[in-house]
């Protein structure tokens, strides 16, 4: 019964999704990758809301329902407080059929974000919303969602499906630095865009540098993005670290591109941008530390930039890592290559989950053992977390959602009352479970 309830929701959303695609015909940007997909769309929402009406997906909503439901209208907040239940599904119907005749300012562009937890899975969304530019992140080394996948391969070919869709009057943005992307370029008939730290990039970014104010307090980044041999124009995030910033920075430099934008309106744009909550996230702690939150997710290759990030501070480092989920064979490799690298830097390591008791055991080959705390869950280390802080710590704190590592930012954070306003999952939904 409950399969049934799920296909008719999806046959309904659908069919009222593209009734608003043939009647309003907005450009679908579309973003898919295994690092860094909502960065991107909120740096490119950013970009376009300059020159254009636009509507992007809120939080992850990248699936059969979310993909409709961000068409159809704003409705994250509704979906996260209500979650997937009939009532809120009947609303979502209802009020999409009877407001459809009297829209007049619907989006004229979508930035939505399609994701790949199974074969197929973006291949479907792309033939029911074809975009008109697709964005593609990172894949790469040892991707997510990998375990659902015959191979990694498997999960970069169904990535591939976005930018196989386009037309030969359509654009690719792919990233140069991840050769598994940049080889997307032969398998659309599509114009390719290329964004990166690459100089062979068409969109360039340089001179990248992580902020601190006079006290040697993270603030966020900056860099420039270059066109060619002769634009360069300065840009600065402030609140969010990581290069991370700078590939979204730089894909969303491309889209603007194609909106006939210039680099010096894409910079202004971009003074505007802050990053998403959870996405190596500057928040004060308690005892004058600073928190860097990477609790939204977690893959091998963003898990080691937020380490590398870590890294590039002084002081006394600490570093709270959660399982990462979803990575089939290449789970013990990629726990055991973060506690390796971690090792290497951090003053304390703690690791929260099964998986990452393979990271804890390879750190214990290059740093005390006594550095080293391991624990079950989020919930039992927290408390943990708050007295290992001491006064001026920069404190990682990374993990898959289901590792729920959010709950070590709340412990530790200087204004726990303002954890809706800053932290992921903190809607009723989540807090329930």
């Amino acid at each position: 019964m409950r399969e049934l309830f799920k296909k008719i929701i999806i046959w309904k959303l659908n069919i009222l999704a593209r009734m608003y695609l043939r009647r309003f015909k907005p450009t679908i940007v579309a973003v898919t990758g295994n690092v860094g997909k909502t960065s991107t769309k909120e740096a490119i929402a950013v970009v376009l809301s300059s020159v254009k009406r636009v509507r992007s997906g809120k939080g992850n909503l990248n699936n059969e329902f979310g993909v409709p439901l961000t068409i159809l209208g704003d409705w994250m907040d509704d979906y996260y407080e209500a979650g997937n239940t009939g009532i809120f599904w009947f609303k979502v119907l209802w009020s999409s059929f009877l407001k459809f005749p009297f829209i007049k300012n619907y989006p004229e562009v979508l930035v939505l974000e399609y994701g790949a937890d199974k074969p197929k899975d973006i291949k479907k969304l792309a033939n029911k919303f074809k975009p008109h530019i697709s964005v593609v992140t990172a894949v790469g080394e040892m991707p997510v969602h990998v375990e659902f996948f015959q191979s990694a391969q498997a999960l970069a070919k169904e990535k591939a499906e976005l930018v196989k869709c386009l037309e030969a009057t359509d654009h690719a943005v792919l990233n140069y630095d991840d050769q598994v992307v940049l080889d997307m370029k032969e398998k659309t008939k599509a114009r390719v865009h290329t964004f990166g730290f690459n100089e062979a990039a068409d969109v360039q970014a340089s001179n990248f540098d992580l902020r601190s104010d006079d006290y040697g307090k993270p603030v966020g980044v900056s860099f420039k993005l270059n066109q060619g041999e002769h634009t360069f124009v300065p840009v600065k995030i402030d609140g969010s670290l990581g290069k991370s910033q700078a590939w979204s920075a730089s894909a969303a430099a491309c889209v603007g591109i194609i909106f006939s934008m210039n680099l010096v309106d894409v910079s202004e744009a971009l003074s505007k941008y802050h990053g998403p909550k959870g996405r190596l996230k500057i928040i004060d702690g308690i005892k004058n530390s600073i928190i860097i939150d990477d609790t939204y997710n977690a893959s091998p290759s963003s898990t080691h930039l937020a380490l590398e990030t870590l890294k590039e501070f002084n002081g006394r480092k600490i570093a709270v890592l959660g399982d990462m989920l979803e990575l089939g064979e290449f789970t013990e490799a990629a726990h055991r290559e973060v506690g390796n690298f971690a090792a290497t830097f951090v003053d304390i390591l703690v690791c929260v989950g099964s998986r990452m008791m393979f990271a804890a055991d390879a750190a214990f080959n290059q740093m005390p053992a006594g550095n080293i705390y391991k624990f079950a869950t989020s919930d039992e280390a927290k408390q943990k977390v708050q007295e290992l802080t001491q006064e001026g710590d920069l404190v990682l704190i990374k993990g898959s959602q289901g590792a729920r590592m959010e709950k070590i930012v709340e412990e530790i954070m200087a204004e726990p009352l303002k954890k809706k306003e800053l932290l992921v999952r903190q809607s009723q939904k989540w807090l329930t479970k």
